[in-house]
């Protein structure tokens, strides 16, 4: 097998793994020469060789058996050194180093290491259904998307699972890349962003990494709060923020709280990210919710032509499903992929069977000691103290938001919550609900602490 053989060969992995796979992650692959029972390649940077390593090893051992050499290993070598070339086919002269090509377009193709993370192409602006929870958040990522010059830098998203953050992020991803084909547009979750500055490290390539993150014109980072308690990636991230502001370059950022609500993140790092424009997505509504249905029968009718949907049922999705967008995409899913199977209406009835489970994690019910728990929890005082008779300042306002929060997430009557909190009168726990109520209309903390508990609760 020759170089020439794998170039003809390769090109049939894009059926089993994509186009956008094999241009990020096949396509660098050099092949460099069969040892024993095992193929040889180079690949351009550690990064590339250990992520086709761990996920295309096997199909690519599959493609070289199917076409004449039996291997039962695949290995991969960094191309930046030419010792493994001459290691495995001493009695061969190495090849003379290749003619660097003219470097391509700026937009994501100069090879895959500058590539994130593959982008979702059902998640753009096109497919977000847009309601009163998500405006404001949708239209910030719009303006993001559609100008020039910077907006808001950075742009800082944040919300509970399933409400659309990673969506938004990917849309405007989609977005730019539309209308600035030129422009450099990094997308991926912190997560990755410390798992590559970690391999620089080990692999004493970190001016690769600093190069790479610091020359792009938008970066967009997902889940931000994973670097929180990661001291040298949060250093490095300090740092890369710092130059892209300076060089005026967009950068967008997500995570499941806002910037001041995350635990062991660097003071600095909070301030730099609250000078932006910070945005929250509030849970999902009932007529968003209905929305987000519409939008995802409506693509199933065309999946399942001979599929119908009962007067009521979705209906009575919006109303029962409240946690996230996720869970109520599942659920239909499950139900077009069911109905489709046994041939029959989706009803209330098949509806109620068929999403028995779900239904059922959903009938959880929250309970004042879980609330009491929380809330402690949440304000950093002990139990024992939060409801018990102590009247001190520290201790007044979270025992209020408990209050409020049994009030709202729970049946249960203001003398039987009372009764609760150390044996209270009842007016005393009316008063706690009031007011906290008012504060949470007026007081934009007050708002957050208890949407931040309410989404803890009922996740």
């Amino acid at each position: 097998m020759t170089g020439e053989d794998w170039s003809r060969m390769r090109e049939s992995l894009v059926g089993s793994i994509g186009r956008n796979n094999y241009l990020a992650w096949i396509e660098p692959l050099d092949f460099v020469a069969l040892k024993g029972d095992a193929a040889h390649f180079e690949a351009p940077t550690t990064f590339v060789a250990d992520w086709v390593s761990r996920n295309f090893a096997e199909p690519i051992r599959q493609l070289i058996c199917a076409n004449g050499p039996t291997v039962t290993r695949v290995e991969f070598g960094v191309r930046s050194t030419r010792k493994m070339r001459a290691a495995l086919a001493p009695d061969r002269p190495a090849p003379p180093a290749p003619v660097p090509g003219p470097k391509r377009g700026r937009g994501g193709e100069e090879g895959a290491e500058f590539r994130g993370v593959q982008l979702d192409p059902r998640l753009t602006f096109e497919t977000f259904v847009v309601g009163k929870p998500n405006a404001l958040a949708h239209a910030a990522a719009r303006r993001v998307a559609e100008q020039t010059q910077v907006a808001f830098n950075p742009l800082f998203l944040y919300g509970g699972v399933g409400l659309g953050k990673t969506h938004l992020m990917q849309a405007v991803a989609w977005e730019l890349q539309a209308r600035q084909p030129d422009a450099r547009v990094l997308y991926m979750s912190a997560e990755t962003f410390m798992y590559r500055f970690i391999q620089a490290l080990r692999d004493k390539q970190i001016m690769d990494f600093k190069g790479l993150f610091r020359s792009v014109d938008v970066l967009l980072l997902d889940d931000i709060q994973f670097i929180a308690g990661k001291e040298s990636t949060q250093e490095e991230f300090f740092h890369t923020f710092n130059a892209l502001v300076d060089q005026s370059r967009q950068i967008v950022l997500s995570a499941d709280r806002a910037p001041g609500e995350i635990k062991d993140l660097e003071e600095r790092i909070k301030s730099r990210m609250q000078c932006g424009l910070v945005v929250d997505l509030h849970p999902t509504d009932y007529e968003l919710r209905l929305g987000i249905l519409q939008h995802k029968i409506d693509s199933f009718r065309a999946q399942y032509p001979g599929i119908t949907m009962a007067h009521g049922v979705m209906e009575f999705l919006a109303l029962r499903i409240t946690s996230n967008v996720r869970v109520l995409e599942g659920a239909v899913t499950r139900l077009f992929a069911f109905a489709s199977l046994v041939g029959r209406e989706i009803t209330l009835e098949l509806t109620q069977d068929c999403l028995a489970d779900v239904l059922r994690t959903l009938n959880r019910k929250i309970t004042i000691e879980e609330i009491q728990r929380k809330v402690a929890e949440h304000y950093n005082v002990k139990l024992a103290d939060l409801i018990g008779p102590k009247r001190v300042r520290t201790l007044a306002r979270p025992r209020q938001v408990a209050m409020y929060l049994s009030k709202e997430l729970t049946s249960r009557s203001l003398p039987d919550i009372g009764r609760r909190f150390g044996g209270r009168d009842h007016t005393t726990i009316m008063h706690g609900v009031k007011r906290v109520d008012e504060l949470r209309r007026t007081d934009p903390q007050m708002a957050e602490d208890i949407e931040l508990l309410r989404r803890v609760l009922q996740s």
